[in-house]
């Protein structure tokens, strides 16, 4: 199966939203904590190594940061999707100064409500570990929208395969009737549950706006 998110490339990194690539075509935003893999999750999704910056150093993402994607063919007749993909500023683990801290908080929230490209968010969250506050609000924020939401527990190439299906049977269980969420077992470096969530991030991009 061809990988549609192949292609991607470094547009811009903005400080505030009016600074983002125009408001039109699709887009997907990457959400987590500093340490849980975003970036990671975003070079393997992308097959593409260098597309985002790693580092042992949590919160090195203090932008917004937008990728292009090869343009996406939609039904007959119809002309090919513009998508993007947004890496927001890693969250809560950050040795950054409350201010940016602050600011950071004020721009995604306003990013979330106010963007009509946005199509759907994938929380990034260390499957080892429960949710944490930053993670349960972006879940009540998309419950609240009914803006779609897809749960990728990472590293988990740290637990048993056992582990791991309890790890994501108990989230599951855990998400609030009326939430418009998936979740599965992802790992970076072993590539487990590559494909699949390259299938449900070019889904979220196609699903139109309600």
């Amino acid at each position: 199966m061809p990988n549609l998110l192949q292609g991607a490339h470094f547009v811009l990194a903005a400080h505030r939203i009016s600074q983002l690539p125009a408001d039109t075509g699709a887009e997907v935003a990457f959400a987590g904590r500093s340490n849980a893999g975003k970036s990671s999750a975003l070079n393997a999704l992308t097959n593409h190594k260098g597309l985002a910056r790693t580092s042992k150093t949590p919160g090195r993402t203090q932008q917004m940061v937008a990728f292009a994607l090869p343009p996406l063919a939609q039904g007959e007749g119809e002309p090919p999707l513009v998508a993007r993909l947004i890496d927001l500023p890693g969250y809560g683990y950050a040795k950054v100064p409350e201010d940016l801290r602050a600011h950071w908080k004020q721009e995604i929230d306003a990013y979330l409500h106010r963007r009509q490209s946005l199509r759907g968010v994938v929380l990034i969250a260390d499957i080892r570990h429960p949710l944490k506050e930053f993670d349960r609000m972006m879940l009540d924020f998309c419950f609240a929208t009914g803006l779609p939401c897809h749960l990728l527990l990472t590293k988990a190439d740290k637990l048993s395969r056992n582990q791991a299906a309890q790890a994501l049977a108990a989230m599951r269980k855990s998400f609030p009737d009326g939430l418009h969420a998936t979740a599965q077992v992802f790992s970076s470096p072993a590539g487990t549950g590559v494909d699949e969530a390259r299938e449900r991030v070019v889904e979220l991009l196609r699903t139109p706006r309600l």
